[in-house]
């Protein structure tokens, strides 16, 4: 419980402030949408774009009853990895699961006040471009990442377990 206080909350709260701050600077400086944006890199502009949908742009198109389900749902999920996160032990899962939070609460944010996410980040290679994104995706991508690469380790044996806590 106290882990979920001291690294949890701080992660999502960090993540939804970076997502946030990041969104106002785009939404004041990238303006016009949908313009070759600033070059950052070859492979890197900064362009600004909105979602109506979910990650890639699916189920986007659904008006405004689509961004209040969506929204509705991301709280929900929000809910249930809060829930995980307050029981959870591990430090590295309950990190992850705060970035997890705090980027869907910023994407969730946007959906509310907007009815559409805004996304800024274009990475592309050769006249291929990723689906533009921003900081929230970036901390929910991170999550997963830290919460895949707990799940992959393997675990130490029972009697690795009764050594250490002597």
């Amino acid at each position: 419980m106290r882990a979920a206080l001291k690294f949890g909350f701080p992660a999502a709260l960090a993540a939804f402030a970076v997502d946030q701050a990041t969104k106002a600077w785009a939404l004041f400086s990238l303006w016009p949408p949908y313009t070759e944006g600033i070059y950052i890199l070859p492979v890197l502009n900064l362009r600004l774009g909105f979602n109506t949908g979910v990650t890639f742009g699916m189920f986007a198109g659904g008006g405004t009853s689509s961004a209040w389900a969506l929204s509705a749902l991301g709280l929900a999920v929000c809910g249930w990895l809060m829930a995980w996160m307050w029981k959870s032990v591990s430090r590295a899962e309950i990190l992850a699961l705060g970035l997890i939070v705090g980027g869907a609460l910023g994407n969730v944010l946007d959906r509310i006040r907007q009815g559409k996410v805004t996304d800024f980040i274009d990475a592309h290679y050769s006249g291929w471009h990723w689906p533009t994104f921003n900081m929230a995706d970036v901390a929910i991508v991170c999550g997963v990442a830290i919460l895949m690469i707990g799940f992959l380790r393997p675990m130490p044996s029972p009697a690795h377990q009764n050594r250490s806590s002597q």
